[in-house]
């Protein structure tokens, strides 16, 4: 009978005793009450400050999950405007552009107006900065195109800075353009008072063209120029609608930075060629300066190399102390006894590219070259090689534990070389880089990995 009463008997508390199941109770009640208080006054996702307004309205809450502040809500608006108004007028340059071939250029050349070489000298490289607008304009449109197929209504996924840095290439065919205008204008005008044809041609294509829009020739012809001066402006209203913690706003500001420095180099060449026009003024500070004498070494090493911008990287650049040792003791006499100069070094590596579908590919292809470029510090306002650059595949680099703050490159069968910074760190860290390309490049040092003690004179090679 006992047995039977026992196994009669049924918890209802699940073994949890009216004390502590009420308290249980009340701390879940309680934890909710918190839930609901905290998402009534959630940190907008943006910003992260908490002034929404608190809403009473259960349905309202639900919708407001994933809703911003007020600020946050306006600035995501004028972004995805400024990003709009980027990639839009980046189509209308592209239309004038197409006009300037399509309704001028090919025109005058298939009637004979005008001569390859006069053609040549009032288009210039028009070519060139259509191909660039085709394939710069492919990817932003596609940025868009794919913001909008992942719900990205905003276009925060967006980042124009990535790829206006990836088509950084292009703003030397902009110099191009712009210091060959005032040259192009002239000969437009000579050529039109001179060649009764062209005139006439010119002026029923203003007249009776309705692509032209009853726009001249000239009008056409600043479009390059009224382009590239409107990128800082763009880039600047994207900037001020981008919070510091988008992942695009350091590449913003960096895009923006080149493509002033870039503006700066292109007034400076005209006021050496006895130009008076700029394209636009900007405040001089040390930053700019350093970055136009970059532009202008990088165009010297170019210039040498003979390479390709767009198969071109730069690896280091800056200013190194250079010695030459008359012989290989003066590691044991020590890096004070050498004489040392100051020296322009620029570390270029020719890339292959591995497909065409911009001019500087995300997944660069091998290494063909490397090369060290050497240039003197400027004397009469002009850069100045001190030799033909140093070709790393031909190249041993080493250091030596005693002399730490400096390392040695040695041309095969040539001279050598001691280099040094002022920062020990970055001392080694062009070390490092100089010596990772020296032996990718080349057959012989794969065989005992670079060492500067290998029979480099022995005419047989290892499998």
């Amino acid at each position: 009978a006992t047995r039977t009463k026992s196994a009669d008997v049924e918890r209802a508390d699940s073994g949890i005793g009216q004390m502590p199941a009420r308290k249980w109770r009340n701390r879940a009640s309680e934890t909710l009450s918190s839930l609901q208080a905290w998402e009534a006054h959630r940190p907008c996702t943006d910003c992260g400050e908490r002034d929404l307004p608190v809403e009473t309205d259960v349905q309202n809450c639900n919708q407001r999950r994933a809703d911003l502040c007020e600020k946050c809500r306006k600035r995501r608006t004028e972004r995805k405007e400024s990003v709009l108004e980027f990639v839009n007028t980046e189509a209308s340059y592209g239309e004038d552009l197409r006009i300037i071939k399509e309704e001028f250029y090919l025109p005058m050349q298939a009637a004979g107006l005008l001569s390859q070489e006069q053609l040549q000298g009032i288009f210039s490289n028009i070519q060139e900065l259509i191909d660039l607008n085709e394939n710069f304009l492919e990817i932003l449109q596609e940025e868009i195109d794919q913001a909008f197929d992942q719900g990205d209504d905003d276009l925060m996924t967006v980042c124009i800075g990535e790829v206006f840095l990836e088509f950084v290439n292009m703003l030397p065919a902009f110099q191009t353009y712009c210091l060959q205008q005032s040259s192009s204008v002239n000969m437009l005008n000579a050529l039109e008072k001179e060649k009764e044809l062209l005139r006439i041609f010119l002026n029923v294509s203003q007249n009776d063209n309705t692509a032209l829009r009853r726009m001249n020739l000239r009008s056409f012809l600043m479009a390059p120029l009224q382009r590239v001066t409107k990128y800082p402006l763009l880039l600047s209203r994207i900037i001020k609608a981008t919070t510091e913690y988008h992942p695009d706003h350091g590449s913003l500001r960096e895009a923006k930075s080149r493509i002033e420095s870039h503006l700066e180099h292109i007034n400076m060449k005209t006021k050496q060629e006895g130009n008076t026009w700029t394209l636009r003024s900007f405040r001089q500070d040390s930053k700019k300066k350093r970055e136009v004498i970059n532009i202008e070494m990088r165009e010297t090493a170019l210039k040498t190399v003979g390479w390709l911008r767009e198969e071109t990287r730069f690896v280091m650049e800056g200013s190194l102390q250079l010695a030459q040792p008359p012989d290989g003791q003066w590691v044991k006499k020590g890096s004070k006894t050498l004489k040392f100069q100051n020296m322009q070094v620029l570390l270029l590596v020719n890339m292959k590219r591995v497909s065409e579908s911009s001019l500087e590919s995300a997944e660069p292809g091998p290494v063909k070259d490397a090369v060290l470029v050497l240039i003197r510090d400027k004397n009469n306002g002009k850069f100045h090689l001190l030799r033909e650059p140093l070709r790393l595949s031909n190249c041993i680099v080493s250091t030596d534990p005693d002399c730490d703050d400096t390392f040695e490159l040695i041309e095969i069968r040539r001279e050598a070389f001691v280099f040094r910074d002022s920062d020990r760190a970055r001392t080694h860290h062009w070390f490092r880089q100089i010596r990772r390309y020296s032996r990718e490049l080349g057959s012989w040092k794969k065989r005992r990995n670079a060492l500067p003690n290998i029979m480099i004179s022995t005419p047989h090679t290892r499998p």
